[in-house]
């Protein structure tokens, strides 16, 4: 039997420059996808990364299978230590949560894939589950019910201890900035100073990171456009342009896309004065657009 294709999904997320997305209608997977491989990118040409991976003729999907090339390699990235031949990750957008149920469900689709995937057996699986928030649910269930130990060797990282596949929990936001700078920023409330540290990065690498920066952005657009003002560095559109995200709405008029800014700064309860130096326009301009719309 031929192993399954890999099928991907696309959700359209409208552009918005400046206004703060509500979370549940962003690509969250789409960035999810590529933060890991930049964790991950030295070890890139070792491992494949499966997006959306199916596993059945129907909608039957892991939200991502990572394949160890060489299945020896050890790699030493806190993240991936336990990997083996074959690894299934579920990933959990900033407003949705890890459940007891997305953990038997993942349990059963890595049976289901060691099970219809010629030459894998179980015993090459690992399952991997990255979620924002701390999960209490889950780790309560574990423990109490199914009598395992979770074991935190680094911080957000939980390893759960005492079932035949290797299986790890990571809390994103309780990662290392210094370590998994992309995962962990994968939020929907950065803070300034944390916008900032991705705006020091080098995003002009091969693996890349478009989608990554267009969720973040539209999610934390007020962070970035304030992280923009801190000294040494280039301005948001230079930096944005670097990958090709600023042009599509810069081409739709100069000052069109400056009041559009300017009314999301103005909602997030900027004042008239700051609003108007962030979008480069006139104060009355900007005043003008704090009055009630005619009737």
């Amino acid at each position: 039997m031929p192993r399954p294709r890999n099928s991907k999904k696309e959700k359209s997320s409208g552009r918005n420059p400046g206004s703060r997305v509500s979370g549940s209608k962003l690509n969250w997977h789409s960035a999810f996808f590529q933060a890991i491989q930049r964790e991950l990118a030295d070890y890139k040409d070792a491992l494949e990364f499966r997006h959306e991976y199916q596993l059945t003729a129907e909608p039957l999907r892991i939200d991502m299978v990572i394949i160890k090339k060489p299945p020896a390699l050890a790699i030493s990235k806190n993240i991936a230590r336990i990997f083996r031949a074959e690894n299934l990750v579920e990933y959990k957008s900033p407003g949705d949560y890890l459940s007891v149920r997305d953990f038997h469900k993942v349990y059963a689709y890595a049976n289901l894939y060691a099970a219809i995937t010629p030459g894998i057996r179980f015993s090459d699986l690992t399952i991997t589950f990255v979620e924002k928030r701390h999960p209490r649910e889950l780790i309560r269930y574990l423990t109490n019910e199914r009598h395992y130990t979770i074991e935190e060797p680094w911080p957000g990282i939980h390893l759960v201890q005492g079932d035949y596949l290797p299986i790890q929990i990571i809390e994103s936001k309780k990662l290392s900035p210094r370590e998994n700078l992309w995962l962990k920023s994968l939020s929907d409330d950065l803070e300034t100073e944390e916008a900032h540290a991705i705006l020091r990065e080098d995003v002009t690498q091969d693996i890349g990171l478009d989608a990554y920066l267009q969720i973040l952005y539209q999610a934390n657009s007020k962070s970035f456009w304030e992280a923009t003002e801190m000294p040494k560095k280039e301005t948001f559109e230079e930096f944005f342009t670097k990958v090709g995200l600023i042009p599509e709405w810069l081409e739709r008029g100069r000052e069109q896309g400056a009041i559009k800014i300017a009314q999301n700064l103005l909602k997030e309860g900027m004042s008239v004065e700051k609003t108007a130096k962030i979008a480069e326009l006139p104060v009355e301009k900007v005043r003008s657009l704090k009055l009630p719309a005619k009737v």
